[in-house]
This record gives C-alpha cells, structure tokens and sequence, in this order.
C-alpha cells in the first residue's frame, strides 16, 4: 500500500470520527441551555401565552393606547374616548369544543370480550374516577396551546398516577420528523424558595429520557447539576421506586395530546378577526361617548390648538369666548353612517363563527326548534374541529395503555398487553328529545336494545342503564309468573 493511500484513509477516519461527535444527538449541558433559550423565545411558545391569555379575555384591545405624534414624539391623548371592549366569543367557543366533545364520561371498549371486561374493569380503576375531568384539563390545555402533555409516575404508595403538565413548561426532543415518538423531555418551571428571609425565584430544570431524571437549577446560562434531587442514599433516582429500588419505564413518561396534527392552537386561527370585532365595537362606543357627529367650527380662533380645544371640549364641556362679536363656535352635524359600521362588525361576526368552527346559532335559517339535517349543518363546523382532536386523543390513549399495562406488569395483576381498547368520546350534542324518542321507538325490533338504549336522550351510561333494567325486569319477575286476573262471567261465580 503506497503511503498516499495510508494517509488518505487516516484522514477520512478522521474526518468520520469528528463528524460522529459533532453529528452526536446526546444531551450534554450545552445543547440543553440552547434548546430552553430557543423554545422561550419561540413563536410557539408566544401563541401558547396568547391562547391562554385569551381564554381569560384578556385581549389585546385593554392594552390600546390613543397616540399622537407632538413635537416628533408619540404622546397619549388620555383625553379621547377610548373604549377597550374585549369580547369572550374564543373562551365560549373553547368552552363550547370541550363541553361537546368531553363532558359525557367517555366508553372503553375492549376488542376482547372474555378477559377484555377485566382489563377494562382494572382500567377504570386505576385511572379513577377524575380520569373525565382530567381528559378536560388536556383539552382545554391543547384547544388553547396547541399540545397538552400527561406525566405519568407512580406515587409513594405505590399507585399509578397522571399529572398535566402546563404546554408552556415542556420542550420535547421528538425522534422523528411527524412527532410520534419522544427522545427526551425537557421541563422547565420556576419555584420560590426562601434565602436569608427574603423570597427568590429559582428556575428548575428537569431532563426526562426513557431511562434516566436528571434535576438542575439554571443560573443565568449554567445549568447547576440538584445533587439532592438526581440522586439518593441508593444512587441515581429514575422513573419511580419499586421497593427499594429505582426502576424506569424505558419510554420517556410524557404523552401528548396535540389538537391537531400541526399542534397549532385554536386562537391561531380566529386571533385577528376577533382582534378587529374588538376594535371596531369599541370604535363604535367611542363614536357615541365622543358625539363625533358633531364637527366645531372655531370663528376667529386662528391662533387656537385643535388638540387643546378638543381636550377643553371633553374636559370641561365649554369655552371661553374673548371676543363675542367676532369669534365664536358653530357646529356642523353630520350624518355618520352607522349602517356601514355595523355590517362590518356583523360580517366580523359571522367570519369568527365560520373560522373558529362553532356552532351557527342563526335562528332565522334553522328555526327555534331545529331537528334532523339542520341541526347536523349547524355542529357540522364543530363536528369537523372535534374529530381532529378525537383523532389525535385517541393515539395518546394508546400510548397511556402501555403505562397502564406496565403497572399492571410489575404490581402483579396481570398481562393484558394483547388486549386491546379503544376509547370510545361520547359527543353531547342538542337534540330534537321528541323526535329522537320516536326514532328509538320505531327503531325496536330492527336493531339491538343495547344500540337504542344508546342513543335514547334519557341514557348518559349505556352499562349502566343496562344493568338497571336486568334489576327491574328480576324484581318485576317473568310475565308467566304473574296469576291472571279473575274474571266475573255474570253467574255470580269466579
């Protein structure tokens, strides 16, 4: 071998040995800083602050300000009329997709029939009976952040708990492009401590992959390694205590729930029309406080500042009048077309109902008492926005079950790895009650009792309802059992 060939294969050892640390994906401290200072200067992250700040309508209209240019500089003319009305139409509508879509205690619906009713049976308990409130939790958390994230630990008593985790405190580090599967978690949250009798503010950080927990604090851009966290008499903490021992769950122990496949939260999509409703209801009531219509006409007031004069108008509702015979104040009035005004609002109206893909409560189209094919076309928008939520739930279900099925595993209950369930949401839409209790009723006969007990408008637990007939027709007992009446033929003998 010639000793050009020698140096040339050194040199691309080289070269790939370099570019196997450089390329290396492995969270070293440096990479873990860069990652929180990214995600906290990230859009993302600003619309999660938005949907959140806009569900408790806090908009951005009460942040308006009247400015004007004096002298070069922006001045607040604190004088005007300046109406900050803010408008709750995104909390009603968020409001309006969980109420639909998670109010009604959802159905676990096992493939498996024989062993299925047990592992369902252990399901429910363990997931207790807070697990329908929490779904609501992750859907408020995704409708307004876009993602809503589910810890999954073990408490010290040995049972297996689930926690949401604010969207705004969490980076994950996907594997892959769609994110369906997590590399780590990064957890970032502020607690207070107290030092030396005055409160500080301390930045926890926590580093979660499928095999190890590591705590820091973040000092500036140090990460500053918890000793008394990370670890304990017995060493290294990890995912949760079994005994004496630290185990882990070899999965990292965050589930997502996305609210839809590009994890963008609903404000995102209604934010500047409703923003513009905002503004133009508030221009609206300043018109009217203001009296706009009407224009002041200054006679030998040549030298008068407009902008003083507007201020002593609102002020103090006069002004003086040094010359009576020359000078004086006209006025002109206008007619403001109050039509064009409110056809925009109107139209603004109907644009959030349409975009935010809420229910059409136009009475003049449906009716006071819609039924049938209206009611369907007035949910068909929420219908639409539900399934992309539903859709994803169901995939963050199933990454629960292997949690599930875990805790199940190590405490001793059972292998239930090849059974599978799916989580059934029940919708609770409005209904035509008359008619849907004539469609059950015409419906016996054609279909299962347990199909229409479904669907009858009285029935919120099918299982339930179910069970409660078993009981009455047992206490009623079989028609044969009942003696017929005695019957009088007319001979005075029974």
């Amino acid at each position: 071998m010639k000793i050009r060939e020698i140096f040339s294969k050194i040199r691309k050892g080289v070269k790939a040995g370099m570019a196997a640390a450089t390329e290396s994906n492995e969270l070293n401290d440096s990479r873990i800083v860069y990652l929180i200072d990214k995600f906290m200067r990230s859009d993302q992250r600003k619309m999660m602050l938005t949907g959140e700040q806009y569900y408790r309508v806090d908009n951005d209209i009460k942040q308006r300000k009247i400015m004007k240019k004096v002298n070069g500089y922006n001045q607040e003319e604190t004088w005007k009329a300046n109406n900050k009305l803010a408008h709750a139409t995104y909390k009603n509508q968020v409001d309006e997709k969980v109420a639909y879509l998670l109010t009604k205690p959802v159905t676990f619906k096992p493939e498996d029939n024989g062993n299925g009713d047990r592992y369902v049976d252990l399901l429910k308990d363990i997931l207790g009976k807070h697990f329908q409130y929490q779904l609501s939790r992750l859907g408020y958390e995704a409708s307004n952040k876009g993602i809503a994230w589910l810890h999954v630990y073990i408490d010290p008593g040995g049972e297996l708990r689930t926690m949401v985790i604010p969207a705004e405190q969490c980076i994950p580090v996907w594997k892959d492009k769609n994110h369906e599967e997590l590399e780590a978690m990064i957890r970032v949250y502020s607690t207070t401590v107290w030092q030396y009798n005055r409160e500080k503010e301390i930045t926890n950080v926590e580093v979660w992959t499928a095999d190890s927990v590591s705590y820091y604090r973040l000092e500036e851009k140090m990460l500053i390694y918890d000793m008394d966290q990370s670890m304990d008499q017995n060493g290294p903490v990890a995912h949760y205590r079994n005994g004496e021992e630290w185990n882990v769950w070899n999965k990292v122990p965050f589930i997502p729930f996305k609210n839809n496949q590009i994890e963008a939260p609903d404000i995102q999509f209604v934010k500047t029309l409703l923003d513009g409703y905002d503004l133009s209801r508030s221009e609206a009531a300043n018109y009217v406080e203001e009296v706009k219509n009407l224009i002041f006409v200054l006679k030998g007031y040549g030298g008068q500042d407009l902008a003083e004069f507007m201020k002593q108008i609102n002020e103090d509702r006069a002004i003086p009048i040094d010359d009576p015979e020359e000078g004086g104040v006209d006025t002109i009035t206008p007619q403001m077309d109050i039509t064009a005004l409110r056809e925009h609002y109107e139209q603004l109206k109907r644009d959030l109902t349409e975009d935010g893909q809420s229910v059409n409560k136009d009475l003049d189209k449906f009716g006071a008492a819609p039924s049938g094919v209206a009611l369907k076309f007035m949910y068909s928008g929420l219908d639409l926005k539900c399934n992309l939520m539903e859709a994803e739930f169901k995939i963050a279900f199933e990454t629960l079950l292997y949690f599930v099925d875990e805790y199940l595993r190590i405490t001793g209950k059972g292998s239930f790895e090849n059974i599978e369930v799916e989580l059934v949401f029940n919708r609770d839409m409005a209904v035509n009650q008359a008619e849907q209790i004539q469609n059950c009723t015409n419906s016996k006969g054609t279909v299962s009792d347990k199909t229409i007990i479904a669907h009858h408008p009285f029935v919120s637990d099918v299982e339930e309802e179910l069970k409660a007939l078993e009981e009455q027709r047992e206490a009623e007992g079989p028609a044969w059992d009942i003696a017929p009446s005695a019957r009088d033929d007319g001979d005075g003998e029974e």
